[in-house]
């Protein structure tokens, strides 16, 4: 009998189409079951690489022409029931992407030339079935068709499934192509834990009244840690220590329940990087994951091997996972192969989602409608943790209906009288001379204002020594380095009065006597106020937060946010409290009104578009957690000439992306133009180019957007 062969190796091996397809049928059921789709993943497996059971394909195993052979184990899945939407259509959809990615499903009234799957299956039927197949790995399975309440979940579950394959396929594939494969799961998070709760024991008689308060928010976790899975809330104010805390509640849960990781959600990459160091300081570089587009991890081990940790970015197979909010949200909503390569393993996980309020307001609905799904049919507990606790109960009432959210904090009214460690002062309108003038009679302060250019305006009226800036016209790694000058000169008490704008709010730890803050949205301000008296060590009459207006317009994606705080604190001066927070919130949302999908992700995907079933690769198109028009400039330094050079010649590798992050600065498309038109720039890609004027750099602001005739360049 001919035989067919999926791969051969360099030493020349032969891995047969069936032994590779019933491999990964294997693993992607495994990967499936927690949330109950091994069947239909193993239906997938067992179909994805039926179209290799042919003559061109083994040409081209052979050096012949690419050919398509992911049609024919599509038209398998679903040839024996009538053309019909359901759970074996799913599959299909996810045989028929396993390389170019899921299509939108489509619908009945389809062609053979709609570019849907519903079209392509069209096409396929008009022509012979694959059957050779039959004759080496026998009849499929048939799974049963599964329910699903909605098109959204049934989305989601597309998604997931089609994770599972992809992650099998690449799996099996890279172990029979290096002889051997990598690690899948097993990770001991008990072990974990017990290092995590040596580290925390250090503290465990506080001597302090901050002190104590972190260790009874400590114990709340500990005792939520025992509930079943499900949705919570951690509310606690900033420097109530609800990092570690919840990370003892994760780890806690997961061991309670039978859960695999822990992903921590964090809104901005100026913390992540913070956030992921002390994780690893305490459980282990091996066991944390750092996920984002600025951080390479080691690409090699002594063997020339991948390292474990470069490989878990692939499909987040490792025990605590550190990742940004536009990273997590963006992969569910994704459609390719590698995306959505790592979302199966968000099943049966504990997701931290740091600085909850941050998630995006106009795409709020899909992001909670995706947490709620993870929590309601793949078996996830969600903490949305903050200090500003946004008001999203009705939202969650609708999309985890079966899972009332729960506060982990019992003492809510407690930490925050114990954790208030500021007064406010309301300055009202002053201008910027005089605010300068006021800061610069501060030995030590913060001030965090709503712009760039505001913050470069601002420091410049301040006296030169002590004096700092900080802004997104850095690069990161110039910010991290001015950062830990910061914190070294509050450390010693030398002068140190900083400039910056509201990156510095969330997750920074820094301790200020005295901050201003530009009259912003209240959680913005309450965020800024927590840089104040931060250990609480000094009276709190002595640790003011200056709210203050200023010359010119408000931002205009700010001016919701201002008018809510406005509405808040109309006749009030609670500043800070519980009750002030959930005011704001009630009244941002009623100023937003429905305003909370601005890509028509969710309703896309429960409605379709146009009689269009699960437009899955429309919506992965139009689904931006962050909408702008920000184009990226890379600032040549003597660290990075090698990776510069890569980028003039090509070589835009991922790894090389990655590390050049660090020094990438991302601005607005019409300040782009005007660099690049001036010659300051040398444009290497369509959204990216190298800085080439060393003078439009200054190591105190960083990037000046005004263009410059000077042609000097970096060397």
């Amino acid at each position: 009998m001919e035989r067919y062969f999926a791969h051969i190796a360099a030493d020349g091996r032969e891995q047969t189409v069936a032994e590779h397809n019933r491999g990964v049928a294997e693993l992607a059921a495994s990967f499936a079951a927690p949330f109950g789709m091994e069947e239909q993943a193993f239906l997938a497996g067992m179909a994805h690489d039926i179209g290799k059971y042919s003559d061109g394909f083994q040409h081209r195993l052979h050096g012949g022409p690419k050919v398509d052979h992911s049609t024919s184990g599509a038209v398998e899945c679903v040839c024996a029931v009538e053309c019909v939407y359901n759970s074996l259509y799913i599959a299909g959809m996810c045989v028929a992407g396993h390389h170019a990615g899921l299509a939108d499903f489509g619908n009945e009234s389809d062609t053979a030339v709609t570019d849907t799957f519903v079209g392509r299956m069209r096409r396929a039927w008009q022509e012979k079935r694959n059957t050779v197949y039959l004759k080496e790995q026998g009849a499929l399975p048939t799974p049963p068709i599964i329910p699903s309440s909605n098109n959204f979940e049934e989305a989601m579950c597309c998604r997931m499934l089609f994770s599972a394959l992809v992650d099998a396929d690449y799996l099996d594939t890279e172990r029979f192509m290096k002889g051997s494969g990598r690690r899948i799961g097993g990770y001991d998070l008990n072990v974990l834990n017990e290092r995590l709760d040596a580290h925390l024991q250090r503290f465990a008689t506080p001597t302090t009244s901050v002190g104590k308060i972190r260790q009874a928010v400590l114990a709340d976790c500990r005792a939520a840690a025992e509930q079943e899975v499900g949705l919570f809330s951690l509310t606690v104010p900033t420097g109530g220590g609800k990092t570690l805390s919840s990370l003892s509640f994760a780890l806690r849960h997961a061991l309670r329940n039978g859960l695999k990781r822990v992903i921590y959600v964090v809104p901005f990459t100026t913390i992540i990087e913070q956030t992921a160091d002390v994780f690893r300081s305490i459980v282990g570089a091996d066991a944390v994951l750092e996920h984002h587009a600025n951080v390479t991890p080691q690409e090699a081990d002594e063997n020339g091997n991948p390292s474990t940790l470069t490989l878990a970015t692939e499909n987040w197979d490792a025990p605590i996972i550190v990742t940004t909010a536009v990273q997590f949200f963006e992969s569910l909503y994704a459609s390719t192969p590698a995306k959505c390569r790592k979302l199966h393993n968000v099943a049966e996980s504990v997701l931290i989602f740091d600085e909850a309020q941050m998630i995006p307001t106009a795409h709020l609905r899909p992001c909670i409608a995706a947490i709620g799904t993870l929590v309601s049919g793949y078996r996830v507990s969600a903490v949305l943790c903050t200090a500003t606790q946004p008001a999203l109960e009705d939202l969650f009432a609708k999309y985890a209906k079966d899972f009332a959210m729960r506060e982990i904090n019992t003492r809510l009214a407690e930490t925050f009288a114990a954790l208030t460690r500021v007064t406010y002062c309301d300055l009202g309108r002053i201008s910027l001379p005089e605010l300068a003038t006021a800061i610069a009679d501060e030995r030590q302060a913060l001030c965090v204002v709503n712009t760039r250019q505001r913050a470069k305006e601002l420091y410049e009226l301040l006296p030169e020594e002590g004096r700092y800036h900080l802004s997104t016209l850095m690069y990161p790694e110039h910010r991290r380095n001015v950062l830990c000058e910061i914190r070294a000169r509050l450390r010693q008490g030398l002068p140190c009065v900083v400039v910056s704008t509201s990156l510095i709010e969330a997750g920074v730890d820094v301790d200020f006597p005295t901050v201003y803050r530009q009259r912003a949205g209240l959680d913005s301000i309450v965020q800024a106020a927590g840089r104040c008296n931060r250990e609480g060590k000094r009276p709190i009459s002595d640790s003011k937060v200056y709210v203050f207006d200023t010359d010119g317009a408000s931002p205009k994606m700010l001016r919701v946010n201002i008018g809510a705080t406005n509405d808040a604190m109309r006749g009030k001066d609670d500043w800070g409290t519980e009750d002030s927070i959930r005011r704001y919130f009630r009244e941002y949302r009623a100023l937003r009104g429905d305003d909370i999908d601005a890509s028509n992700a969710y309703k896309h995907l429960h409605d379709g578009i146009s009689g269009c079933l699960l437009p899955i690769r429309t919506v992965a198109r139009d689904f931006h957690l962050i909408e702008s028009d920000m184009r990226t400039i890379y600032v040549p330094t003597e660290n990075n000439r090698a990776l510069i050079e890569a980028l003039r010649t090509g070589d835009v590798a991922r790894d090389t992306l990655r590390r050049m992050g660090q020094f990438a600065i991302g601005v607005y498309d019409e300040h782009y133009r005007r660099l690049l038109s001036a010659g300051d720039m040398e444009a290497w890609c369509e959204d990216g180019a190298i800085l080439v004027n060393p003078s439009l750099y200054s190591q105190e602001t960083g990037l000046s957007l005004e263009a410059d005739t000077g042609k000097a360049e970096f060397v």
